[in-house]
């Protein structure tokens, strides 16, 4: 089985191929331009890479949030448009899961972290026992003084990853102490490996959908939402 796994929630765009086996190929990129730049060229050079044919392929991953509105439906929508024309399932992985993912195989607590902002980040909080994660704290949005006060609660060293990591890092480390372990810059950001990954896992186990149920985990409201909201206040 070949699985194609798209990430476009946070700043990094990347996509990966992976079979049962191993991973093929993966390509990340971090810079400025827009995922619907790079998306595309992307997903096709990642797939001659891994030398699988679109019509080879068994299914497509794809992160589904919570992380930027924009990047959600660039990634998104690539991956339904892509499985809705090659008449693939498609499988939603949680972002926050993916950043985690990579860290199963030693045991301990994780805490993936992506930057919401206005003072808070997109949290949750994962046991891995050396196999696989078991989820402690849902995925939530939530500023840093209450986090930290959360896993203060834990009495065991905690491991934070993800793009909240650049700006809150000193802030967590001021209110964890020695509490907090962080991972060096090559592990911050999610990967298109772990969302081939794991969305193989899935939909081996019957969880792939068809490409119009598939929905995003926002979390909470964009900003053009709450302002809307407000106008309406206003102008009620």
């Amino acid at each position: 089985m070949y699985m194609l796994g798209i990430e476009a929630s946070t700043p990094v765009a990347a996509t990966a191929v992976a079979d049962e086996d191993k991973i093929l190929a993966e390509r990340m990129v971090n810079n400025k331009r827009t995922h619907s730049v790079n998306l595309l060229p992307m997903v096709r050079d990642v797939l001659v890479d891994a030398g699988v044919a679109k019509s080879m392929l068994d299914g497509i991953a794809v992160t589904i949030g919570p992380g930027s509105f924009t990047g959600l439906r660039i990634g998104m929508s690539t991956a339904k448009s892509l499985a809705q024309v090659l008449e693939l399932p498609v499988v939603g992985v949680s972002t926050l899961e993916s950043l985690a993912y990579p860290l199963s195989g030693q045991a301990g607590l994780i805490c993936p972290v992506l930057n919401a902002r206005r003072n808070e980040v997109y949290a949750a909080l994962y046991r891995s026992n050396g196999k696989k994660l078991l989820n402690l704290l849902a995925a939530c949005a939530v500023g840093v003084a209450e986090l930290a006060s959360i896993l203060s609660e834990y009495d065991e060293h905690i491991t934070f990853l993800g793009d909240g990591v650049g700006e809150f890092r000193p802030e967590l480390t001021a209110l964890l102490g020695e509490q907090a372990r962080f991972t060096p810059a090559c592990a911050v950001f999610p990967r298109g490996a772990a969302v081939a990954e794991l969305g193989l896992q899935m939909l081996k186990a019957g969880l792939g959908s068809d490409p119009a149920a598939l929905l995003p985990h926002y979390i909470r409201e964009s900003e053009a939402e709450i302002k809307w909201r407000e106008r309406i206040r206003t102008n009620g």
